[in-house]
């Protein structure tokens, strides 16, 4: 069966995109490391929010507050600001 124009240059693209070498960013294992340790940072920042919506204690919603504080400072950091 013979084949159209298109399907003929989807192959083309489709070799062409297989034989081109990646132009993405190579990432470091230290990038990496960085990236893990933010999300694991704001992973903990978005439970201790959760949990500070639902705390009653004054000292535990203190305790959460300056937890918060203490993350949003150590991803300030990973961030570079």
């Amino acid at each position: 069966m013979a084949r159209g124009c298109e399907s003929k240059g989807v192959e083309a693209q489709q070799d062409a995109a297989v034989n081109q070498p990646s132009r993405a960013r190579k990432i470091t294992a230290e990038e990496m490391a960085r990236r893990s340790e933010r999300a694991t940072l704001s992973l903990a920042r978005t439970r201790a929010m959760a949990d500070l919506q639902k705390a009653c204690a004054a000292a535990h919603r203190a305790m959460l507050e300056q937890a918060i504080a203490d993350l949003e400072k150590r991803i300030a950091a990973l961030d570079g600001n």
